[in-house]
């Protein structure tokens, strides 16, 4: 409340400093919020888990995308290291789509050598709030509780979070290869989009994938 008998010019002056404060006060959490995210993309993590979630992207009747390839290679790799005995893919379809995300990766990784009964298809998430939550319910009816997380570095927060908001034990091990990583320009996109996202859902708990058009995932 403005304390009376305040002048026109004492009140600009409030107006501005709340102007002000609040300009500061939203930068400090976007420059916050963007230095953590590069940061946590920056870890790998290969601790043993009950599980490697792979989070899913775009896939063509089947064939996964270069973005949801190279998080599949990846997951294939940890698999292949010893990392946890399932991994489980996620991601939902389109209308008109004869596969989810999850089956084509599923599908994928059956084709390059992992066993039908390590991989578990999970196609009802349509962001990833709604794949990890998949995920967790998954664990648990399977008595799991632990997962490394698979996406590109600049997801990496955003999908621990809510992992973790999902009831996971979570950790990441981002994949290093692929379109979302191969040019600076395409990093700075996404980390600000991943910035943008986290803010969203920390102040909404709900996840800004369905009303983005970029493909994160």
């Amino acid at each position: 409340m403005i304390p009376p008998q305040v002048s026109p010019s004492g009140v600009r002056r409030w107006w501005l400093r709340a102007v002000v404060g609040g300009v500061v006060v939203g930068l400090a959490l976007v420059a916050g919020t963007a230095f953590r995210i590069w940061q946590v993309a920056r870890v790998d993590d290969h601790s043993p888990a009950d599980m490697i979630v792979v989070l899913g992207a775009a896939q063509y009747n089947g064939t996964p995308s270069d973005i949801f390839r190279w998080r599949l290679v990846h997951a294939k790799n940890l698999y292949d290291e010893g990392v946890a005995n399932y991994i489980v893919t996620t991601g939902g379809g389109l209308p008109g789509d004869r596969f989810t995300e999850a089956e084509a990766g599923a599908r994928w990784l059956e084709r390059n050598g992992v066993p039908d009964s390590a991989t578990v298809s999970l196609g009802t998430g349509s962001d990833t709030l709604g794949s990890l939550e998949a995920a967790a319910g998954a664990a648990q009816k399977r008595g799991l509780s632990s997962a490394v997380i698979v996406s590109d570095p600049w997801h990496s927060l955003r999908a621990r979070t809510m992992a973790r908001d999902a009831g996971l034990r979570a950790w990441t091990s981002p994949t290093r290869s692929g379109p979302a990583v191969w040019t600076r320009e395409t990093q700075l996109h996404y980390i600000w989009r991943e910035t943008t996202a986290l803010i969203y859902y920390r102040v909404a708990h709900s996840s800004a994938d369905a009303i983005s058009s970029t493909g994160l995932g």
